[in-house]
């Protein structure tokens, strides 16, 4: 093990590899919750080899054609991790997370409400919470460690931090994949509200994508038929969660408080019943 994420560990396989294995830990606001979801590592890993086949032809994905078994010898340990692993390209993570939102809610609608604009981008003025936004933008935020929040930071910021070029390089591809996806899924009865990628270079910086895409995790998922503007809508994520955290006395710092049953089983459900309107 070279890294313990927030969900993911990582695993060094070789100089080219690492093993990727999603557990079924949760984190709201930034922390670790103290209970896991049966079966999220799963649908996680399902839902992101999705939505990399998919992209293909947009973006490289640090997907490989190795097999669990090609890395581990043990069977019993290949049946128990085959569907939450990856063996993926080792690749140099960007320092930001990039978020694009259609739609406003969240952190940005919090912005919004304090200054009219969401990561340095001016909003006409009476939108409310949910309302969809006149275009598809991109809101970056700089990666937090475990326990710490992210913070969300201006375009200029990013470029600053990684170069105009690949700052610019990463905003357009990032939206591109944003609003493929939203067709695909408001089709289907899912708006996505908004999400977060990843993205890493290769030694001769090439730009990958990475880590999970379009998940629960990593997205807002809201039953289209209940969407309505001026609320926050009901969702296939772990906004679940999320609402029944605001329900307590928490400062959204480590230690988070335990979970009830009935919130880890609800979560659970939601995010397979996403997963199974996506993919079919």
């Amino acid at each position: 093990m070279i890294a313990r994420g927030k969900v993911r560990d990582i695993y060094s396989v070789d100089d080219e590899h690492l093993l990727i294995i999603t557990t079924d830990r949760l984190s709201a606001y930034d922390v670790v919750m103290p209970d896991p979801v049966p079966g999220k590592g799963e649908v996680l890993t399902t839902l992101s080899n999705f939505w990399f086949v998919m992209m293909e032809d947009l973006i490289p994905n640090h997907l490989t054609r190795r097999s669990l078994s090609s890395v581990i010898d043990d069977d019993k340990i290949v049946a128990l991790l085959e569907s939450r692993s990856m063996v993926v390209r080792r690749l140099k993570p960007l320092p930001i997370e990039a978020v694009v939102r259609g739609y406003l809610i969240g952190s940005g609608w919090n912005d919004y409400r304090a200054t009219g604009a969401v990561c340095g981008i001016d909003l006409p003025d009476g939108l409310k919470q949910a309302s969809r936004l006149p275009e598809t933008i991109f809101t970056p935020a700089t990666k937090a460690d475990a326990g710490d929040h992210d913070e969300n930071v201006s375009f200029e910021r990013v470029a600053n931090m990684i170069g105009n070029e690949l700052a610019t390089q990463v905003r357009d591809i990032a939206i591109r994949i944003y609003e493929r996806a939203a067709g695909y899924a408001l089709d289907r009865g899912i708006i996505i509200a908004d999400t977060k990628f990843e993205f890493g270079q290769d030694s001769a910086g090439k730009l990958y994508i990475i880590d999970e895409v379009l998940t629960p995790d990593s997205s807002r998922f809201w039953p289209s038929a209940e969407y309505e503007v001026g609320t926050s809508p009901p969702s296939f994520d772990k906004q679940y969660v999320r609402d029944y955290l605001e329900t307590l006395d928490w400062g959204k710092t480590a230690p988070a408080p335990k979970l009830p049953d009935e919130v880890l089983r609800r979560t659970g459900e939601k995010y397979r019943e996403a997963m199974e309107i996506l993919t079919g």
